[in-house]
């Protein structure tokens, strides 16, 4: 299927497929790798792609890393240092006659679309017709929050400029072979977000990609994804939309949840996807302890050397071409003990043949290799994917900075020290000790905060900050791939990793003390309430204790009253009529003349 579209997109003679046509027409993908600025390259994007079976395979969309569509367009270095669709350089928009090497290789990476930055359309168009025969889409990235995209006035900052944007999508529309798509972000209203969204769809993008979050939420801002706003927009658009939705995906069980959250199309991850790329997939169909860790309590996942390895493997046969190194199985317990645990890197030592002696050096087998995206972005993926246990294992921290891309030897030398730690950790969680249990988080941020299973209280769920609750859901051993819990604002504020501008730290004193006073009078119109009630509670009771016999008082069949008749008096103005209500409901106490008795009269004195 992914081949049928290459060749559409190369043949600008068929009829180029939109909207849900076209989502269709790639696969209906549920699940998306998303477009991270060096981070999602061809070999993390095959890595992803091999945990799953040929069947969810084909419910797998790829986004390339953003790229400035300026620069792409003006230098061929630039494109060849970061799309490699053939070993041929990127000189021409048209389809490349060498054969099909990495990305957008119909065999192993497609679907997949290419993203861009811009601002002006002219720029985008000539960038994305480089691209267009290797990839079926070219995204258009509305989302980026980093201060780059301010400075460069692209990304989420062009959100204001909606006249820009209409005419960036819409160029493409009309002008690319192969369609235009979108991302964006949430914007301080769900009116607006809806506005903003019927605008991009109405320039021409055929599938729109919504995070939850506003432009503001980044960094220790990042707080959660609000999948509501997606909703409203889900229920808010026309139905043949294609909505993708980003944000707040940590493992695979989140994916089915968000999609009934939302009703998306599609699920997309970014830094899930990072901390582990095995997030789409299903544990093993076969019982393989060797990938994957199976937990005692039925929590389990892929082991970070078995990934680690794999991603390795990937470098070597693809970009490398040349086969991995022959190792041992990895290890599980029960395997016999194989000499020392920390293999020592391979080193060779050289001389020169002619002149005076000099000192010999010490290098590694394998040189740094050429610019390579792939090699590039080696690091940064291991310090995300190693994370859970690099706060302990420093010393495979240390190795890890030392390290510069292209020193595949030391990468390897690297997978030899997680695979001896790995090691340990297993036969520990083979044989705990009293002392330490084996599947105590290595992170000292919060190896000490979580409650084990048994003590999982309402006090203690009720004492602990959200980052540690949702820990609780989906910490694994530190050899297990797991997603980074990231402190929620006020925590990070809190704990002091996040320090406020004066300007913040001013608004948030007023909103402090506004709290404080709003508080304060429900406060006092609370205890107002509560003062008026006892008071009318008192004066029921009062009247219960005294009852007033003259509202009480019934009249007889015969016109009399049904108890002795007590005569009241009254004062009288000087016409004689009576002031006041209250009179005796008996007889009238005129006398027939018409005259008033005398006062004193028939008056029981006691």
């Amino acid at each position: 299927m992914a081949e049928t579209a290459s060749a559409g997109a190369s043949q600008p003679s068929h009829p180029k497929l939109t909207g849900r046509a076209f989502y269709e027409s790639i696969g209906s993908p549920k699940v998306i790798v998303a477009p991270m600025v060096d981070r999602s390259e061809f070999a993390w994007r095959l890595l992803t792609r091999s945990y799953l079976d040929k069947e969810r395979s084909k419910s797998m969309l790829a986004y390339s890393p953003m790229f400035h569509a300026r620069l792409f367009k003006d230098s061929a270095r630039f494109r060849d240092d970061h799309f490699q669709p053939t070993k041929s350089s990127l000189a021409s928009t048209e389809k490349s006659p060498s054969p099909p090497w990495l990305d957008g290789n119909p065999k192993f990476d497609r679907p997949l679309f290419v993203q861009f930055c811009a601002n002006k359309p002219e720029e985008l168009l000539e960038a994305a017709r480089y691209v267009a025969p290797y990839c079926d889409a070219v995204d258009l990235n509305l989302g980026c929050p980093q201060g780059i995209a301010r400075s460069g006035h692209y990304g989420a900052f062009l959100q204001e400029d909606w006249d820009t944007i209409y005419k960036l999508i819409n160029t493409l529309h009309k002008e690319l072979s192969i369609p235009v798509t979108a991302k964006m972000r949430i914007l301080e209203t769900r009116e607006k977000t809806l506005e903003y969204a019927k605008m991009i769809l109405s320039a021409g993008a055929s599938i729109l990609t919504v995070h939850g979050r506003q432009r503001e939420q980044k960094g220790h801002k990042t707080g959660l994804a609000d999948w509501s706003a997606i909703r409203y927009l889900r229920d808010n658009l026309p139905l043949e939309t294609v909505l993708f939705a980003n944000g707040n995906i940590l493992n695979s069980g989140d994916i089915e949840t968000c999609l009934a959250a939302t009703g998306a199309d599609g699920i997309m991850s970014a830094e899930g996807n990072l901390a582990d790329p095995t997030i789409f997939s299903e544990p093993p169909k076969e019982h393989d302890p060797r990938q994957y860790w199976y937990g005692r309590d039925g929590k389990g996942g892929y082991r970070l050397d078995a990934v680690f390895r794999r991603y390795l493997d990937i470098i070597y046969k693809y970009c490398l071409e040349q086969d991995p190194p022959v190792r041992a199985p990895l290890y599980i317990p029960g395997d016999p003990k194989t000499g020392d645990d920390t293999p020592q890197p391979i080193l060779v030592e050289e001389e020169e043949d002619e002149g005076p002696k000099r000192k010999k050096r010490k290098r590694n087998v394998q040189e740094s290799v050429g610019p390579s995206p792939n090699l590039k972005s080696m690091q940064a993926h291991l310090f995300q994917l190693l994370r859970p246990m690099l706060a302990q294992h420093t010393d495979i921290r240390d190795t890890l900075a030392k390290t510069k891309s292209g020193e595949v030897a030391k990468f390897e030398k690297i997978l030899s020290m997680v695979e001896a730690a790995v090691r340990k950790g297993l036969d520990q969680d083979h044989e705990p000790s009293a002392s330490q249990p084996a599947d105590v988080d290595a992170d000292a941020e919060t190896a000490t905060a979580l409650p084990s299973a048994g003590e999982n209280t309402p006090e203690n769920a009720a004492e602990s900050t959200p980052r540690q609750k949702t820990e609780a859901i989906y910490k694994r051993p530190w050899w297990v791939c797991q997603p980074y819990i990231r402190p929620l604002p006020e925590e990070a504020i809190e704990k002091g990793s996040l320090q406020l501008s004066k300007k913040e730290l001013k608004a948030r004193m007023a909103a402090q003390e506004r709290e404080a006073a709003e508080a304060e009078a429900e406060k006092k119109a609370e205890a107002e309430t509560k003062a008026e009630a006892e008071v009318k509670a008192e004066a029921i009771e009062a009247k219960a204790d005294h009852p007033n016999p003259i509202p009480n008082q019934r009249n007889g069949v015969d016109g009399t009253t049904d108890r002795p008749e007590h005569k009241h008096t009254s004062p009288v103005d000087v016409n004689g009529n009576v002031n006041g209500s209250e009179q005796p409901l008996g007889p009238d106490p005129t006398t027939a003349s018409g005259e008033l008795p005398n006062p004193k009269a028939g008056l029981v004195c006691g």
